[in-house]
């Protein structure tokens, strides 16, 4: 009997990351974990799937993610598909000449710090995964393909999280380990304000969690479609 997938979702307690847990879930039968800087939140989004747990994790705190690994590596000793979800600040109202940089630094330690750690945590056990994904939930307003003012955290964070992706996309790939980024598009959460329906927005994010070994690496994807960087 084939063993269970694996796969860890940081901010799962709401939004995409709720839904994309979900999807993994009861789509895929993945067995997953939801991590969640509140824990109570996390398992109160836990108890929607039986193959589903929450763990607490804040992705901008090093001792929390360390301590999420260790408990993972323990417990688990593998992960077949990490989902770097977590994010903040949409920041309609920054601009990048007039920025409040403190605003700016908490952005980046969980928009792309906090998923650089816990990637950086993840390699080890996802390269004893089975067909290894990793997806960062990237954004449109991080490309520089037509990127103009305002969003000065959210949009320069994410740019950096596109970085990231091709970096270890290139680093990955002889351990088989696809990576890739994934803008989920203008979706309906708390952060968001609007848009489409989060179910919509979290496909295209399982998608690159599920690709086949075939599958490509080192790319920017919308609903499956490749887009500009």
């Amino acid at each position: 009997m084939p063993r269970p997938r694996i796969a860890l979702i940081t901010g799962a307690n709401r939004g995409i990351g709720r839904e994309v847990a979900r999807q993994l879930a009861q789509d895929h039968g993945l067995h997953v974990l939801l991590g969640s800087r509140d824990l109570i939140k996390g398992e109160e989004a836990a108890r929607e799937r039986p193959n589903a747990r929450a763990i607490q994790l804040d992705v901008a705190d090093p001792k929390s993610v360390a301590r999420a690994f260790e408990q993972i590596s323990q417990e688990v000793g593998r992960l077949d598909v990490l989902v770097n979800n977590a994010g903040i600040d949409y920041d309609t109202d920054q601009r990048a000449s007039i920025a409040d940089l403190t605003r700016v630094r908490r952005a980046f330690d969980t928009n792309l710090f906090g998923a650089w750690d816990v990637a950086i945590a993840a390699t080890p056990l996802l390269k004893k995964g089975l067909s290894p994904r990793l997806v960062n939930v990237s954004s449109g307003a991080g490309a520089l393909t037509g990127m103009g003012g305002g969003t000065a955290s959210y949009g320069i964070s994410k740019a950096a999280l596109n970085a990231l992706t091709i970096k270890l996309a290139a680093e990955l790939r002889s351990d088989r380990v696809l990576v890739n980024a994934v803008c989920p598009g203008w979706v309906a959460t708390d952060m968001g304000g609007g848009g489409r329906p989060i179910p919509e927005g979290a496909k295209g994010v399982v998608w690159a969690a599920t690709l086949p070994d075939t599958g490509p690496t080192g790319g920017f994807f919308r609903d499956g479609n490749r887009i500009d960087w």
